[in-house]
């Protein structure tokens, strides 16, 4: 099969065609290498540019301040549930969680092994349905940092802005949201993101961290799970995922060149989540979205049918009308469209025609 059919996984994710289409063309042999990415040495002049122009983009794009570390990693954002802890908490500390959904649930469990954690906000009593309010927060002023989560894939709920935070640094799992708008990252103190849903394949994962909040971890710390010592190996201590930072790098220029920066994808971001929650909402509560209207993700978009009957149905007719990956996540059910940055508004406008002709035959 070569006809590509509309990807609306939550991750790994849809890619830029323009991407795929220069990683087809260099992967035989890089210009000027006359290698493949895949073979190329990750001590060689030609990754080291490639990692450089890498981090020089995801800067401007992101306007990252000079007195912060970007660092591409293994592991996923899941290994960083327990970096952030080994790295920020010190014995006898402790952090704040605010809980929005599964992701968040993670962190905090896996943190919960490492020291101690307390729950700031939760709002797991109307089933991760939106965001905590301000006055719901409870911070701890001692806390060593506060950690949420911007973007839950599962139950489709985004923060817009950040939570305040007061003197706490600030450290986000951006892993569904990355990228796909503009974040003043002076107002965080670690910033983390599986790449495999914005940025590129799976097996990147990148940090942006403070200087100051280097060095902390513990003597006893594994090499490879301190920041300061990956930061000072310039994110090759050993060797780093050379492939996946390459598609990266691709796509960040894409982000830059051909997008025109953060703010445009973020206004096309806007208009393609537009067009399927005025489809769920126009619907006469046959489409019901999980999340309320304030709290709603721009990058997943969740929601139910009348029955699960009819919710395997729309799945199984929907895949073979070129609609892909639309199924819920394996804990809650439901449908989920994610229509990250990459994803065409074509997609979005060809669903919400499959969802009223659906709607129209049940």
């Amino acid at each position: 099969m070569t006809e590509r059919v509309f990807n609306f996984s939550a991750g790994p994710a849809v890619l830029p065609e323009s991407v795929l289409l220069q990683a087809q063309r260099d992967l035989f042999a890089l210009p000027g290498v006359g290698m493949s990415i895949l073979e190329v040495s990750h001590r060689s002049a030609a990754f080291e540019q490639v990692i450089s122009e890498a981090e020089a983009d995801l800067r401007a794009l992101l306007a990252i301040p000079d007195n912060y570390k970007v660092l591409f990693l293994q592991g996923g954002a899941s290994l960083q549930f327990s970096m952030v802890p080994i790295n920020l908490l010190p014995a006898g500390g402790s952090a704040d969680y605010i809980l929005t959904g599964s992701w968040g649930q993670g962190a905090f469990k896996e943190a919960k092994k490492l020291g101690s954690v307390r729950e700031a906000a939760s709002t797991a009593a109307t089933n991760f349905d939106r965001l905590p309010a301000p006055g719901e927060i409870n911070l701890d002023p001692q806390a060593a940092y506060l950690h949420f989560t911007s973007n839950e894939t599962i139950f489709g709920v985004e923060f817009q802005e950040e939570p305040v935070a007061g003197d706490l640094p600030l450290v986000c799992d951006m892993s569904s949201d990355f990228i796909s708008r503009p974040v003043d990252v002076s107002r965080y103190g670690l910033i983390y993101a599986g790449a495999q849903k914005n940025a590129g394949p799976a097996g990147t994962t990148i940090v942006i961290v403070r200087e100051d909040l280097l060095g902390k971890a513990p003597a006893s710390t594994p090499a490879m799970l301190d920041y300061q010592n990956l930061a000072k190996n310039g994110s090759m201590y050993n060797t780093p995922p050379c492939f996946s930072i390459y598609i990266c790098g691709l796509v960040f220029k894409w982000l830059r060149h051909e997008i025109g920066g953060l703010d445009k994808v973020l206004a096309l971001n806007r208009e393609k989540a537009q067009i399927l929650y005025d489809a769920i909402d126009s619907s006469d509560g046959y489409y019901r979205g999980h999340a309320q209207k304030d709290c709603r993700s721009l990058m997943n978009v969740t929601f139910r049918l009348p029955s699960e009957d009819l919710e395997k149905r729309f799945i199984k007719e929907a895949t073979a009308a070129g609609l892909d990956g639309l199924k819920g996540h394996r804990s809650v059910g439901g449908l989920r469209a994610s229509i990250y940055n990459a994803f065409p508004r074509a997609g979005v406008e060809k669903l919400v025609d499959f969802m009223e002709d659906f709607r129209r035959k049940a």
